[in-house]
């Protein structure tokens, strides 16, 4: 992988302040960087109000809880790896 801004993967978690899910965007952003850790280039966690919770892969909504509830890390995994790394095996989270 080169430095290019063409090669740039980049995660974005928006959560809610005001439902104080701070804790848990940044798990699922731990989990995301130890998985992703030669693919992603950067991992913001963005604070956001009403009750958002929504996963960005280069701006493009992956995951948004209004929709389809909380993630589990291994459904937000195969999202971002189809994005950043298709092909690439999971292991037991592809199972």
């Amino acid at each position: 992988m080169t430095d290019s801004p063409s090669d740039a993967q980049r995660v974005e978690i928006e959560y809610c302040t005001q439902c104080r899910w701070l804790p848990r965007a940044a798990w699922l952003a731990q989990e995301l960087l130890t998985t992703f850790e030669a693919e992603l280039t950067e991992l913001a966690l963005k604070p956001g109000t009403g009750g958002v919770f929504v996963v960005r892969v280069n701006d493009e909504v992956v995951w948004d809880r209004r929709e389809q509830g909380f993630p589990e890390p291994t459904a937000v995994k195969r999202a971002v790896r189809d994005r950043v790394a298709p092909g690439r095996s999971l292991g037991h989270s592809d199972r």
